[in-house]
């Protein structure tokens, strides 16, 4: 298994997801872990003011989110609730839950039975995530049937898979395929959350590479 781009590049897009080596590492990123446990230092809880989840991940886990505000409110909190979205999951796989409540919160339809393998997927290979994932290139469109459209683009670089049992984190030269573009459509629900409905992805995005 190579780092989390075999794994996430996928999600959504097929059922079963594959182990292949997409090498989307930095050779010169240090190798986090000695085989401790994942850090997660306490499972969600609602937080007071927005019922949404709270996100706490290992501290080897860390995101760029290179987009900013966008100065419409709208707009903005689609964001805001995709931002929390990606990090859930990484939050499911460190506590290693396919169903952990905190990615549900977000998620509707075919992309949370889609993330529910994803996540059962590292699971399966007792890993996790490790380093530092960037976000940018976002593109919202708001439609008039209450739905959103959100494009953006991931750098997988940085980020790694780490192996739980032994504490090694996998690291692979950087290529094409560490860059990653997203479509998702989203839905502003009862209570006022943007949940993600679907999410494709494609490896290797000439939008995305530097």
């Amino acid at each position: 298994m190579q780092r989390r781009l075999s794994f996430l590049a996928t999600l959504a897009l097929t059922g079963a997801l594959t182990l292949t080596a997409c090498g989307s590492d930095d050779t010169d990123a240090p190798a986090k872990g000695s085989g401790e446990a994942p850090e997660v230092q306490t499972s969600p809880s609602a937080s007071a003011t927005s019922g949404r989840p709270v996100v706490e991940l290992p501290s080897d886990v860390t995101y760029v989110f290179d987009w900013g505000s966008t100065g419409d409110p709208v707009k903005d909190a689609v964001l805001k609730d995709a931002e929390q979205r990606i990090k859930a999951v990484d939050m499911a796989i460190a506590e290693q839950d396919p169903l952990h409540e905190a990615y549900r919160f977000y998620f509707e339809g075919t992309a949370a039975a889609g993330s529910q393998r994803y996540i059962q997927e590292f699971v399966d290979h007792k890993a996790r995530t490790t380093g530092v994932t960037r976000y940018y290139d976002a593109s919202v469109t708001v439609h008039e049937d209450g739905t959103a459209a959100l494009v953006y683009c991931e750098d997988q670089s940085k980020a790694f898979n780490k192996f739980l049992e032994t504490g090694k984190t996998d690291v692979t030269p950087v290529t094409k395929n560490s860059y990653v573009v997203y479509a998702s459509t989203l839905r502003k629900n009862t209570t006022g959350v943007w949940v993600t409905e679907r999410l494709t992805s494609q490896r290797g995005s000439s939008k995305c590479r530097p």
